[in-house]
C-alpha cells in the first residue's frame, strides 16, 4: 500500500517518527507500514538545533540512508523548505524525494499561510515535472505558535482550506490535542488530518472514532532515547554504575543482527534494480 493510500484507512496511521537508519529498521520490524522521520531528531543525530538549520545537503544525505534500508514509505518532516523562496523549497523538497521521501511535512510556522501556499504549489509543480507523487502535509502551527488564542479552530480551518486549494494532501494540525477542536478540524476542511502525541491527547479509539486519518509521535522518541542514555551516562560517570547501562537495553546481537538483514536486504534490491 502507497504513503498516499495510507490516509484512506480504515485504520488510523500510526507514526513512530525515526531519525537515522538504526531507529528506521527498529520501528519498521516492529511492523509500522510507513516511516516518518522527525526533523528534531534527525537534526541532533547530525549536530544541529531543530529549526530549519540542517543543510541540505547532509538532510538529504540522511534520507538517504534511511530510505536505503526501508521497506515500507518513507516521509521526510521537511521544516519550512529551508527558505522563503517557493522556487528554492521545491528544489530543496526535490532533493529529498530523489533521496527517498514519498512524502512530506511543510510548516507555516510563524509565518503568513500566503507563503506556505505558494511553496506548496511550486512543489507540487515541481513533481508534476519530474512524475512524481510526493504526498504533501502542510503542518499548521497555530497551537505550537500560540498565534490566534481563543480561535484556534478558526484560524486553523481557514489555513487549511487555502493549503488544500495549492495542493496540500493532508493537515497537520500540531499541538491539537482537545476533542471538540479536533472533530471540528476533520468536519470542516476537506485534507485528512494529522495529530501529533501530547500527554493530553484522547486516546487512540477516540482519535479514530473522531475521523483523524494521522497520529505523529513528533519528537517524542528522539527525547525519550536522549533521556534514557543521559540517565544511563550521568550514572556510569559518576558512580562507575555499570548495571544500571543495561537496564532495559536491546541485546547487541538483536541489534547488530536486525541491521546486517537489512543491509543484505538493502543489497540485494540495489543488485536486482
Amino acid at each position: 500500500m502507497n504513503f498516499r493510500q495510507l490516509h484512506r484507512g480504515p485504520q488510523l496511521l500510526k507514526i513512530a517518527n525515526v531519525w537515522d537508519a538504526g531507529s528506521a529498521v527498529l520501528v519498521q520490524a516492529l511492523g509500522a507500514p510507513a516511516l516518518a522521520t522527525t526533523s528534531a531528531g534527525l537534526a541532533w543525530a547530525l549536530g544541529y538545533a531543530d529549526g530549519n538549520h540542517m543543510p541540505i545537503e547532509e538532510h538529504a544525505a540522511a534520507v538517504r540512508r534511511i530510505a536505503r534500508v526501508a521497506r515500507v514509505p518513507v516521509s521526510v518532516d521537511s521544516e519550512a523548505g529551508y527558505s522563503d523562496d517557493p522556487a528554492t523549497v521545491a528544489g530543496h523538497v526535490m532533493r529529498l524525494v530523489e533521496a527517498g521521501a514519498a512524502g512530506i511535512n511543510l510548516e507555516d510556522g510563524a509565518g503568513p499561510a500566503a507563503l506556505l501556499c505558494r511553496k506548496v504549489e511550486a512543489i507540487k509543480t515541481a513533481a508534476a515535472r519530474a512524475g512524481v507523487d510526493v504526498f504533501v502535509n502542510a503542518r499548521c502551527d497555530v497551537w505550537l505558535k500560540r498565534l490566534a488564542p481563543g480561535r484556534e479552530v478558526e484560524e486553523t480551518l481557514a489555513r487549511a482550506r487555502d493549503y488544500a486549494a495549492a495542493g496540500a494532501d493532508g493537515l497537520f494540525a500540531a499541538g491539537a490535542t482537545v476533542e471538540a477542536d479536533i472533530a471540528a478540524l476533520v468536519a470542516g476542511q476537506p485534507l485528512p488530518l494529522n495529530v501529533m502525541a501530547r500527554p493530553a491527547m484522547p486516546g487512540l479509539e477516540a482519535l479514530q472514532r473522531l475521523g483523524v486519518r494521522r497520529l505523529s509521535a513528533g519528537s517524542a522518541i528522539a527525547e525519550a532515547a536522549w533521556g534514557r542514555a543521559r540517565r544511563a551516562a550521568e550514572g556510569f560517570l559518576a558512580e562507575g554504575a555499570c548495571e544500571a547501562l543495561f537496564e532495559g537495553a536491546a541485546p547487541y546481537p538483536e541489534i547488530n543482527n536486525a541491521l546486517g538483514a537489512a543491509s543484505q536486504l538493502a543489497m540485494g534490491r540495489h543488485t536486482t534494480s
